[in-house]
């Protein structure tokens, strides 16, 4: 039997945000192709993030759950040292812990700007940098940042996330300029609007959705699992270790 396509055997993967939505389709899909996974969210009161550490657990892998606020160093630090403890190496990040604060930026108050900031752009680079500096030592691997679509095309009300995920992208390819010379892959998948409970204000408005798809080439909005695809491609070192500082839009075409 030939070796899958898409095969992450032994690899150590951690994946931010990875409660529900984007973070759990692909820690799933990690795991599914033989990695062990950690899981990290900001929320594990509710139980979904160690639902998802069983599910992996459940396919034959190891996985562990862990609380982080991404924006917080720290923590960052903290979830790094535990997955350092147990596993030895981080083969592959995921950053894809994020949110979405709606505010014109005329009337955008300071903190909703610095929440969105810490989040969404500050929370990737620590990321990056604390799992970076392990990855130098081991001499290779993959981080992987998730965006969006809306880094390149602006919706009404989203300023400042499109501003911040903008600042994803820019992070994306100076991180590849500085680490390809110790074998570390870094590249930014930008999803198309995706059905999860974090886009459904939008889905659920019948009007947008509407209007959306009639946009969209393919004439959908994504799933999470249209994503899986780029994730394990770009995670995959000999199917991509030629490719670094990309940013891979999965949108239906809507940025076509």
């Amino acid at each position: 039997m030939g070796v899958p396509i898409f095969s992450l055997s032994g690899e150590i993967a951690i994946v931010t945000g990875g409660r529900r939505g984007i973070g759990r389709a692909i820690a799933i899909a990690f795991a599914e192709a033989g990695a062990d996974v950690i899981v990290a969210d900001k929320i594990t009161e509710d139980g979904e993030l160690a639902n998802v550490s069983n599910e992996i657990i459940k396919l034959g892998r190891q996985s562990m759950a862990i609380r982080v606020d991404t924006s917080v160093k720290a923590d960052v630090e903290n979830m790094v040292r535990e997955v350092m403890e147990r596993f030895g190496r981080i083969d592959i990040l995921l950053n894809n812990a994020g949110i979405l604060i709606r505010s014109t930026l005329l009337d955008m108050p300071e903190d909703v700007w610095d929440t969105l900031m810490d989040v969404d752009l500050k929370g990737y680079f620590l990321c990056a940098q604390a799992v970076g500096r392990e990855m130098v030592k081991k001499g290779g691997g993959s981080i992987i940042n998730i965006a969006t679509q809306f880094a390149f095309k602006v919706t009404q009300g989203m300023g400042g996330y499109s501003i911040a995920k903008a600042g994803v992208v820019m992070l994306t390819r100076a991180l590849a300029q500085e680490l390809g010379r110790y074998n570390i892959r870094v590249n930014a998948i930008a999803p198309g609007l995706i059905r999860t409970d974090f886009s459904k204000p939008s889905w659920t408005d019948r009007d947008f959705l509407r209007q959306y798809e009639a946009s969209v080439p393919l004439g959908r909005i994504g799933e999470p699992s249209d994503l899986i695809g780029a994730a394990l491609y770009l995670a995959t070192n000999n199917l991509s270790s030629y490719v670094t500082g990309q940013t891979l839009v999965v949108d239906g075409g809507a940025l076509a």
